[in-house]
């Protein structure tokens, strides 16, 4: 699992804590632990019937993106993913929400999200399409740095970084 292995070498170490933001019915959770038996894994999900029907066995909250800071979450996650999810997020959201995932990360961060500049196939009724630059300043200014392939770390992060290790557009 890329994310994973992304998550690991930065850390040098094995990931230990995952949250998992809107993950509906927290379809990374078994992959994950069956690779890392002992990872502790936390869900996040704004449904009720998700959180009724699966919580209590798989480790999902009630909670939306943009609630993350005010959620009682550990203080820090070694892999946070938030996946097929934010191009759904509103603009005050996704930047209240980008907040807390800085606040909380303590080591990788994956956040794919589909642009203006993405085709895509598939049901895109909700969708929304802002440009690959508004995303990237979202992301910058939360204090999130690409690492390429989607995942990010904390800009104070960076000094034990290669060069090459740092995405560069």
């Amino acid at each position: 699992m890329l994310t994973l292995g992304v998550a690991e070498w930065i850390l040098g170490r094995a990931v230990r804590h995952v949250l998992d933001v809107g993950c509906g019915e927290a379809l990374w959770r078994a992959p994950l632990v069956a690779l890392r038996p002992r990872l502790s894994y936390q869900g996040v999900d704004s449904s009720p019937y998700v959180v009724r029907r699966f919580g209590r066995r798989r480790g999902i909250q009630q909670g939306s993106f943009g609630e993350l800071a005010d959620l009682p979450l550990q203080d820090a996650y070694d892999l946070i993913i938030c996946a097929d999810m934010l191009h759904y997020v509103n603009a005050r959201e996704l930047g209240a929400g980008l907040a807390g995932v800085a606040a909380r990360l303590g080591g990788v961060a994956y956040l794919p999200v589909v642009t203006s500049a993405d085709d895509v196939d598939g049901d895109v009724h909700r969708l929304l399409r802002r440009s690959p630059a508004w995303h990237r300043a979202r992301f910058r200014e939360a204090g999130l740095v690409p690492l390429g392939l989607e995942c990010y770390v904390r800009r104070d992060a960076l000094s034990g970084l290669t060069a090459l290790e740092r995405w560069r557009a």
